[in-house]
């Protein structure tokens, strides 16, 4: 499907809030996929459609992951804000006829993030994270931090992430667990993180 055609679509079944997030999620893609030499192709579909379900509600979700045989694990099923991103995948490739792995895979790991994310998988998380619309303490240091060190400021997104989280007192998924202790290796080793 041509990408005027999924804004198309995007525009009538997303509110109006969510809609304008997703483009600005798919600008910020674009700008981080400059910075690092990825591709704009596959980082503004991602970006674009990241959270084509995330104005589902719940019992839709959950038709939707009954329809599609979506496996959910222990945390989703308990976290039932992360389902948007699993339903999201199946609906890319559903509803948008999106068969690139690496888009699918940034779509479904833009909430979580996981061990060794791709150049991709960070950019989406970090661009649905730092989009001009967000607005919280800290958000213009990671924006300049993300366009200069994409590891470091997809580290620093990740701790912030985790705090929230706990804070929160919720359920941290072990993905996101696993993507903080791997871009904390990368540092350790000196192949990524810059202090």
């Amino acid at each position: 499907m041509e990408l005027t055609k999924i804004q198309q679509v995007l525009k009538s079944t997303l509110s109006q809030k969510r809609y304008q997030h997703s483009l600005g999620v798919q600008e910020t893609a674009i700008i981080l996929a400059k910075k690092n030499n990825c591709s704009i192709e596959k980082a503004s579909i991602a970006g674009l459609i990241h959270d084509c379900a995330k104005d589902l509600n719940i019992h839709q979700l959950l038709n939707y992951v009954e329809q599609f045989d979506i496996i959910l694990d222990s945390v989703t099923k308990k976290q039932t804000e992360l389902l948007h991103a699993v339903v999201g995948v199946e609906l890319a490739r559903r509803e948008f006829g999106i068969y690139d792995q690496a888009v699918l895979d940034a779509i479904r790991y833009h909430t979580t993030g996981r061990e060794n994310m791709t150049l991709l998988e960070k950019i989406i998380y970090l661009a649905d994270y730092i989009e001009p619309s967000r607005k919280f303490p800290g958000v213009d240091d990671l924006r300049k931090v993300a366009l200069s060190n994409l590891d470091k400021a997809t580290l620093m997104a990740t701790n912030q992430t985790i705090s929230h989280i706990i804070f929160q007192n919720k359920l941290i998924h072990h993905d996101t667990i696993s993507a903080r202790n791997s871009l904390l290796c990368m540092k350790e080793i000196g192949t990524g993180v810059s202090e």
